[in-house]
């Protein structure tokens, strides 16, 4: 774990390695996954077979390739009543944060008597990647399957790994939940590519969401174009801003909610209080030992953690919006000050009593957001990722006499005279 203080010469040369240390895929994993999709294209359920009894352990020929819906709503009753509880709660207010995104149409008619404006609608089919290998996630399946339903898509897909063979409870309890049509026992970058491509068995979708490892994240990436994708998604990372009024081991538990995740996450403290950074690092080094996840978390506090002292919270907000971090937390007495100098963050979590982990799950807000600097250009999942938009317009005669000179100008400019001449022919009638 790094220390920094702000104040010391060598900060800005430190801080500046922390911003661009990697921490994500290398070129062998691009190699990698392009010798997979390559594969997969021309084999297509042959390779999937052959790629999942090498990586997952079990042939799907066997096993099955698909999980049918009977299964999910028999994962679904046999629930604890109090877990099914919990995971209705979140699919509502999941949906209800949703639904408020959904884009209106427009139409209207300018000063010239041009109506312009456009409409919305959602891509026709949709393939949700649900991980299987070091965690499986039922909320991930609801913070995606559920947008995608909100915004109306009519084929929505789920691919998931089952390692051995074993599928997980849970995950096919949320995916009864939110709907889904189809899942196929498949996983890794061959997954992602069945979806983008198709196969026999598998019909190819328009967007691919989800969460992955390194080789999910880079198929998404090199396969963007054939097929829509929410993000690029590297390892987990969160940025907190503490004051010393923090309940330290609150704080300290906050950071490992990221470092569980996986060994190359981050978690980065700022803090004005350098009795309290101290406090902080001693309750995490407490509880990290009480965790079944200790070992990933205490590789990548070792390796990708920083506290970091500021002389006040407000010096540390441009600091924070370089990193641009996935989550963002701000515990102190007044966090709306400090939130309105955040300009990058995924999402941000305002107050002492609103830990990162409550987004994970209930609160409503998508948990699928943009990491390793990309929230500087880039949003978390949501409705509109299932959509696109298409733009028009009409004119009449006098619509077009009022700005079609300027059009037949600025072809001729351009050196397009057919351009020009699509609308002279109209304006001369």
């Amino acid at each position: 774990m790094i220390r920094l203080d702000s104040t010391t010469p060598d900060f800005a040369d430190a801080f500046t390695a922390l911003v661009n240390a990697r921490r994500e895929a290398d070129e062998d994993v691009a190699r990698d996954v392009a010798a997979i999709i390559a594969r997969v294209r021309s084999e297509g359920d042959a390779a999937l077979a052959d790629l999942t009894r090498r990586f997952d352990g079990h042939d799907p020929d066997a096993s099955g390739w698909r999980i049918d819906s009977a299964a999910c709503r028999a994962a679904f009753d046999a629930l604890d009543p109090d877990l099914r509880e919990a995971l209705e709660l979140a699919a509502t207010r999941i949906r209800a944060y949703h639904e408020a995104q959904r884009p209106a149409d427009s139409d209207t008619t300018d000063a010239q008597g041009i109506r312009l404006g456009a409409r919305w609608r959602a891509v026709d089919a949709a393939g949700v990647y649900v991980p299987g290998g070091r965690a499986a996630y039922p909320s991930s399946v609801l913070m995606n399957a559920i947008p995608a339903r909100v915004a109306g898509v009519e084929r929505l897909v789920m691919v998931t790994p089952t390692p051995k063979g074993e599928t997980n409870g849970l995950v096919l309890a949320a995916a009864h939940l939110a709907g889904v049509d189809e899942i196929w026992r498949v996983g890794g970058a061959q997954a992602v590519a069945a979806l983008a491509y198709g196969t026999d068995r598998i019909a190819p979708v328009d967007v691919v969401t989800g969460p992955g490892n390194a080789w999910v994240a880079e198929a998404k990436r090199q396969l963007y174009g054939v097929v829509g994708i929410d993000m690029v998604a590297g390892p987990s990372e969160i940025v907190v801003v503490a004051d010393g009024a923090n309940d330290p081991e609150w704080i300290a538990a906050d950071l490992l909610s990221q470092a569980e995740h996986d060994p190359t996450s981050q978690s980065i403290l700022f803090t004005d209080d350098p009795a309290f950074a101290d406090a902080v690092a001693q309750a995490l080094e407490a509880q990290i030992e009480t965790l079944a996840t200790g070992r990933t978390a205490r590789t990548s506090w070792d390796a990708n953690g920083a506290i970091i002292r500021v002389p006040a919270l407000a010096d540390a907000m441009p600091l924070v919006d370089r990193l641009a971090p996935e989550h963002l937390e701000l515990a102190c007495d007044d966090p709306e000050a400090l939130f309105g100098q955040v300009r990058h963050a995924g999402s941000v979590f305002l107050g002492r009593h609103t830990p990162e982990a409550v987004g994970d799950y209930v609160a409503g807000p998508n948990h699928v957001l943009p990491t390793g600097r990309r929230a500087r250009f880039a949003s978390g999942l949501s409705v509109l990722d299932y959509m696109k938009r298409t733009s028009f317009l009409a004119l009449d005669a006098d619509g077009l006499a009022a700005i079609g000179p300027a059009a037949v100008a600025l072809a001729g400019a351009e050196g397009l005279p057919a351009h020009a001449r699509s609308v002279a022919l109209r304006l001369k009638r």
